[in-house]
Parts: C-alpha cells; sequence; structure tokens
C-alpha cells in the first residue's frame, strides 16, 4: 500500500510537518496535497492532449488552494508543499522526489520562448519560503535553498544555496538529513 501515491503523499506530509496530528487532518485540510492530487488528474489530461480542459480545471485548482502548478510541469513522487499559499510551479518544471517545498516559491521562467524555461529540482532538495528559481537552472539532489534566495545559477548535489543574489555554499554530505535543516 505504501506505492499508492495518496498514501505516500500523506505519509510525506506527516513525517515532514510537526503540526500534523492524524492522516485525517492532514488529507482533509492540507492546501498543498489538494493542489498536488489535482495536478495530478490536470497532468493526465494535458499528456492526453485536452491542454485547455488541464488548464481551466488547473485554474479551479489554483483559486481553491492558493497553489498554482502548471500542468506540463513533471512532479516526482511524494512532493510535500507546506503552507503552499503563493507557490508557483511553471510548465517546464521538473521536480524530483521527496522535495519540500514551503510558502511562496517560484519555480519561474526568464524567457518568453517555447524551450525548456523553468528549473530542475533534484530529489530530496528543501526550498524555504520566498525563495524563487528562475530560468533553466538544475539544482541538484539534497540541496536547501535558503528562504527568499533569488537563485539563477545551477548549483551542485549537497549545496546550501542562500541569498540575493543568492550563492552556493558546499554541505557535507554527511550533514544531517535536508529536512531536518532550519532555514
Amino acid at each position: 500500500m505504501s506505492g499508492v501515491p495518496f498514501v505516500e503523499d500523506v505519509r510525506a506530509a506527516r513525517q515532514r510537518d510537526p503540526a500534523a496530528k492524524s492522516a485525517a487532518e492532514v488529507a482533509l485540510t492540507y492546501p498543498g496535497l489538494h493542489a498536488l492530487w489535482a495536478y495530478r488528474l490536470h497532468h493526465r489530461l494535458w499528456l492526453r492532449g485536452h491542454r485547455l480542459a488541464a488548464r481551466v480545471l488547473s485554474q479551479a485548482a489554483r483559486f481553491l488552494t492558493g497553489i498554482e502548478i502548471h500542468p506540463g510541469a513533471r512532479i516526482g513522487r511524494r512532493l510535500f508543499i507546506d503552507h503552499g499559499a503563493g507557490v508557483v510551479i511553471g510548465e517546464t518544471a521538473e521536480v524530483g522526489d521527496d522535495v519540500t517545498i514551503y510558502h511562496g516559491v517560484t519555480l519561474g521562467g526568464t524567457v518568453w520562448r517555447e524551450e525548456k524555461r523553468h528549473p530542475t529540482v533534484g530529489d530530496r532538495v528543501l526550498i524555504g519560503a520566498g525563495a524563487k528559481l528562475l530560468g533553466a537552472i538544475v539544482i541538484g539532489p539534497d540541496c536547501v535553498i535558503g528562504a527568499n534566495a533569488v537563485v539563477r545559477t545551477d548549483a551542485p548535489a549537497h549545496s546550501l544555496v542562500v541569498g540575493v543574489p543568492a550563492t552556493v555554499r558546499p554541505r557535507s554530505p554527511q550533514d544531517a538529513s535536508v529536512h531536518n535543516w532550519v532555514i
């Protein structure tokens, strides 16, 4: 049963949010989960060529949750969007497995051409509140992106990325799990 996306999503939220008191509370009240579940439906429609329907439904989900996930984005397993208000994930964004995103985060584009224009985020990345990841950059696995960082360059695995503009600092792979970091 652990391979069922809904079960995995609820479990991930409970593991990463100390305020989560029960699976029922998480499933019923977490807008990040609701946006993710809606995205999965919209993404299927997008892939099957029902692009207008996918966009219309994704905008309805945005209205209800405050989280905008373009149906063309590619999202891995167990994404946890904590609080979620103001999160934007663009059309060509790619998000790996076990990523945590806090409120106000943008995975945005910097060009108006039809090409890869949004970030690629590796597995187990933590993105702090208000961070802006802009352009077709690559964030390696196990990175921590600090709150309000403005990131326009690639970051290798195990990096700490902070500041405006963001600077990349190495972290030891032996450091605590990215999900235990205070940012």
